[in-house]
């Protein structure tokens, strides 16, 4: 009986000491889900467990069971819970520090606008005391807010910052353009010095926030200014110095959207100057100015540095860490690139449009070169999409400069060639991207030629539009050689779509010139009978042999199109083949028996009995092996 009260008090034990176990794991999991703990933790002691009275002696004595290890604790979900509530306080805490912080600023300056405009209504406070107070109020907020920043406020001392700059900008306007106290020189000098300060915290405190005030008052001061007298030279001077000095921020600093801000800004004032000053006579200077913006925001890109949360600095060399392919990069240089052609287009098209047309040709120069730049330099990946963003831009500019330059067919036969072009550099360099482009050149063309071309001709092949449709012709056909070189599925639905383009095409250019053989026949009679009889007999004899030589050249091209079928071993081009005859038929049994006189119907018919009758033969002798019976009985 002892031993049995022995045994089951060592069980009691084991128990207590599980439990006590198992209440410091829920306690830490709990102390960790609430993030209560900000030092290091000390070891907790269990919490008493209370005495558990022994239940009386059992009469058969029993073995001494160990207890089994407890199960797994599922997941407790109160993440959700916790989430929720961090969500709430950060709310919360945006609400009050940030929001509220806005809207009390925004109060203070309404009432102080207030109470100023009632005491200069009144005649309180004279020009000289209102510039006065404007600029040490100003003064006093940029050294109140550096009193947050230390204290651990930046947010803050920022908006604080913001208020005293602006204060100090408009506080300066009123006292050249409101009141005429200072002249244009010290106004200018003095927005200057504004701008400076602003930039030179920006770069000590390491705060983009101030570099954006400072380019924003930078490029806001020749408006501020503004007498509205044409200082080309010196505004635009003005404006690159600013672009520079941004270009060197985005080099030393990941400020990347500084660009943008120094972009519009610098658009801004050169449109503006551009609608109400510019003329011919100022070319020379205005185009040198458009380029030197031009290239600025074109390197910039290469040359900014990136962010390091964009990338994982312990993997690459420093080196490697310059140059961007974000969607802001990838955005100002397309937009650079179309801002700067337009620039040019406007100013010269009315001159020499041919120069402009040598202009877009030597921009594509310069993107070329630019993409081989930026995978010169870097090896990291995102400056892939900016090098063929580069690459992109170039196409585009031969593109343009292309209708710029030719007229009439030569534009098409310019894309067509383009597009050729393309995809023999695509093969050489394995470039799908330069495929995409060589497709889009050659639709380009092939639609220009349908839709849009009109030509005169005076001879029968011997003209410009078959000489036109003979290079789309011959550029389906390299599309053709190169994807039949290539085994993927991009490659065979490249064969497929220009195998039936070229058909296409083909048919095209021949019954176009059989229409004109017939057209100038039927003009000629029209005006040779002009003044004497009717010639409705003779018109309608050269219609109808016009519709017969229509059925006789579709049916003789399905016909070749079947023996290169049969010869190259392609279902593929048999099926076209059978297609246009099948067309054929249908127009002769439902056209050409109604319309055709006796003779071109007889011979309708006949040439289309032979040619399907061969046809027929040929796979009737299966000499492709195409029977299933031959298929079945030929040994593998």
């Amino acid at each position: 009986m002892g031993s049995a009260l022995d045994s089951h008090n060592d069980d009691l034990d084991s128990l207590r000491a599980l439990i006590a176990d198992l209440t410091r794991r829920v306690y830490r999991l709990e102390q960790a889900l609430e993030l209560r703990a900000t030092t290091p933790a000390r070891e907790e002691t269990a919490p008493a467990i209370p005495s558990v009275a022994a239940p009386p002696p059992a009469s058969p004595p029993r073995q001494a069971e160990v207890p089994s290890p407890p199960p797994p604790m599922p997941a407790i979900p109160l993440h959700i819970e916790k989430r929720t509530a961090s969500e709430d306080r950060d709310l919360e805490s945006r609400i009050g520090s940030q929001w509220l912080n806005r809207i009390g600023i925004t109060a203070v300056l309404v009432g102080t606008s207030y109470f100023l405009k009632f005491a200069f209504d009144n005649n309180w406070i004279g020009p000289a005391g209102r510039v006065t107070i404007g600029i040490l109020a100003g003064i006093g907020l940029l050294l109140w807010s550096e009193r947050f920043r230390a204290k651990g406020y930046p947010a803050f001392s920022y908006s604080l910052k913001a208020v005293g700059i602006g204060t100090l900008y408009l506080s300066i306007w009123a006292a050249f353009q409101v009141y005429a106290l200072i002249p244009s020189g010290f106004a200018f000098l003095a927005m200057l010095v504004v701008t400076a300060a602003t930039a030179v915290m920006a770069i000590t405190q390491h705060a983009e926030i101030l570099a954006a005030f400072a380019l924003t008052g930078g490029f806001a001061t020749p408006v501020l200014l503004s007498t509205g007298q044409n200082r080309e030279f010196e505004l635009f001077a003005y404006v690159a110095l600013l672009d520079l000095a941004t270009l060197v921020l985005v080099v030393t600093r990941p400020w990347q959207r500084l660009l943008v801000i120094s972009f519009v800004g610098t658009l801004s004032l050169y449109m503006g100057w551009y609608a109400s000053f510019y003329s011919v006579s100022q070319l020379r200077l205005t185009l040198g100015f458009a380029t030197l913006f031009f290239a600025i925001f074109a390197v910039a890109p290469l040359v900014a540095r990136r962010r390091t949360a964009d990338i994982d600095t312990t993997t690459i060399p420093e080196q490697l860490r310059r140059g961007s392919g974000s969607p802001l990069a990838l955005f100002l240089a397309f937009v650079n690139a179309g801002v700067y052609f337009l620039q040019v287009y406007a100013m010269y098209e009315a001159i020499d449009k041919t120069l402009t047309a040598w202009f877009a040709l030597a921009l594509a120069a310069v993107y070329i070169l630019l993409s081989r730049r930026a995978g010169v330099r870097y090896g990291e990946e995102a400056q892939q999409s900016l090098r063929l963003l580069h690459l992109a831009l170039a196409i585009g500019f031969v593109t343009i400069a292309i209708p710029i330059r030719l007229d009439a067919h030569w534009i098409t036969i310019g894309w067509l060639i383009e597009a050729g072009v393309l995809l023999w550099v695509a093969d050489r360099i394995k470039s799908e991207l330069l495929n995409v482009f060589a497709v889009g050149a050659l639709v380009l063309g092939v639609v220009r030629l349908i839709v849009y071309d009109n030509f005169r001709t005076d001879t029968i092949f011997f003209n410009a539009r078959f000489a036109t449709y003979l290079v789309a012709i011959a550029v389906l056909a390299a599309v053709i050689w190169f994807g039949a070189q290539r085994k993927d599925e991009t490659g065979k639905s490249a064969v497929v779509f220009a195998s039936i383009a070229l058909n296409v095409l083909a048919l095209l250019a021949l019954s176009h010139e059989v229409y004109d053989y017939f057209d100038r026949q039927i003009q000629f009679i029209i005006r040779g009978y002009r003044y004497q009889t009717p010639y409705s007999t003779e018109l309608r004899a050269l219609t109808r042999a016009r519709d017969f030589t229509f059925s006789a050249l579709w049916m003789v091209y399905g016909a070749v199109l079947m023996a290169i079928g049969f010869w190259r071993r392609s279902a593929f081009i048999r099926w076209q083949a059978l297609v246009l005859i099948a067309v054929t038929i249908i127009k002769v049994f439902v056209y050409d028996v109604s319309e055709l006189d006796r003779a071109y119907r007889i011979l309708s018919f006949i040439v289309l009995g032979v040619i399907l009758l061969a046809i027929s033969f040929v796979y009737q002798r299966d000499w492709l092996h195409l029977s299933k019976k031959h298929q079945e009985t030929t040994p593998s």
